[in-house]
């Protein structure tokens, strides 16, 4: 199994270029999980407010540091602020709620989790809805939320901030007056929605892409996403002495995505990781290009009516 690389981030500091996604799980699952992903070599575990599970993922991180399995600058450790927190008083208070819940003096890199913001009720209450059943949206533009998060840099609280779910005329705007830089997008990202488009627009702009949901939700009752499936994917996969979500995530590296699979196995993990001992040929990566359909799992039809709601483009 070869070394994880590095993405090399525009302040300077530095991204593995492979990581764990942690969503929709929690508990003691997800506290083995991460200590099993530590074991076999990951050092970068992605999390959020929102996902409910920082506390046992900030254990399990801090029982791998006391058994000297791993020092603390190794990991790299990226939670998100959730779209209640988005008026700018709020961001530090949410900030240090995920500090607090990690139990860790930083954190590695803090992404503004959606673009658009949903009205604040307290604490507890992720998804607000209005007296009809509608989503509780706020009008918090991303712009005032993201000085806020400059803040956070200032104070040594996060080392790098970023963006989640942007599309690329936020980002562009953002930009515009950005005092510090954002150094990643992470948007959904499979050869079923490649991104191709955004990952050159970002990359251009020297902001790196991680992909969520790399490999879609496999089902092999409908056989779904359709490249998990295919019997030519399957001969790409014994060719390198691979499977075929081996392919699906050395795609995603060689288009210039950082792939965040989600697993708790802890052979699966090895296999994710397992990516970086081969080269797909350019017949192949044209091949892999073919599944891309656009389709996404994550749209969030219920901020449609925010004027921040980021997937009424192309990209």
């Amino acid at each position: 199994m070869s070394a994880v690389p590095f993405v090399q981030l525009n302040d300077g500091n530095r991204m593995p270029a492979l990581g764990l996604g942690t969503c929709a799980s929690s508990g003691s699952e997800i506290e083995k999980a991460v200590k099993d992903a530590i074991d076999v070599g990951y050092r970068h575990i992605d999390t959020a407010w929102a996902y409910e599970n920082e506390h046992s993922i900030g254990k399990a991180v801090r029982s791998k540091i006391a058994e000297g399995a791993v020092k603390r600058s190794d990991m790299f450790i990226v939670t998100k602020l959730w779209n209640t927190f988005h008026e700018p008083h709020q961001v530090e208070r949410a900030c240090r709620q995920s500090l607090n819940n990690l139990q860790l003096d930083y954190i590695d890199l803090y992404l503004i989790h959606f673009p658009f913001g949903y009205a604040y009720k307290n604490d507890h209450e992720q998804w607000p809805r209005n007296p009809d059943g509608t989503r509780a949206l706020s009008n918090v533009d991303f712009i005032d939320t993201w000085t806020a998060m400059e803040r956070l840099v200032e104070l040594g609280w996060v080392k790098s901030i970023g963006v989640s779910n942007f599309n690329s005329e936020q980002i562009a705007r953002l930009l515009t007056v950005a005092k510090i830089r954002p150094v990643v997008n992470q948007v959904e990202c499979s050869p079923t929605i490649s991104q191709k488009k955004l990952t050159k627009f970002c990359k251009d702009r020297d902001i790196a892409i991680t992909g969520f949901c790399p490999l879609g939700h496999p089902s092999p009752a409908s056989k779904t996403p359709a490249f998990m499936y295919d019997g030519r994917v399957e001969a790409i996969a014994d060719k390198y002495n691979k499977t075929p979500a081996q392919i699906g995530l050395r795609y995603l590296h060689e288009l210039g995505v950082t792939p965040i699979p989600k697993s708790v196995r802890k052979q699966r993990m090895i296999e994710n990781m397992s990516i970086f001992d081969f080269t797909l040929t350019n017949e192949e990566k044209q091949f892999m290009d073919s599944f891309n359909t656009g389709q996404r799992l994550v749209a969030m039809y219920d901020a449609r009516k925010s004027p921040y709601w980021p997937y009424g483009i192309k990209f």
